[in-house]
């Protein structure tokens, strides 16, 4: 069994063991994809998350 989720109409993720939401939609894996230190990609992904301003230090910080 695997942990699945689907989005309740406010937005909010729902867990679930189940293959389908109560809507009939299929629920997505709640599994995070798995990381290799051998990514050939993961110049890339840098550059584009730096290009729109994605990168957590392109933000302020949070305010404690």
């Amino acid at each position: 069994m695997l942990l699945r989720y689907y989005t309740d109409g406010t937005g909010k993720r729902m867990y679930t063991l189940k293959e389908r939401a109560p809507d009939g939609e299929c629920t997505l894996s709640g599994h995070p994809a798995k990381f290799s230190p051998d990514d050939p990609y993961s110049r890339e992904r840098m550059l584009l998350k730096q290009r729109f301003n994605l990168l957590l230090t392109q933000h302020p910080g949070p305010k404690f």
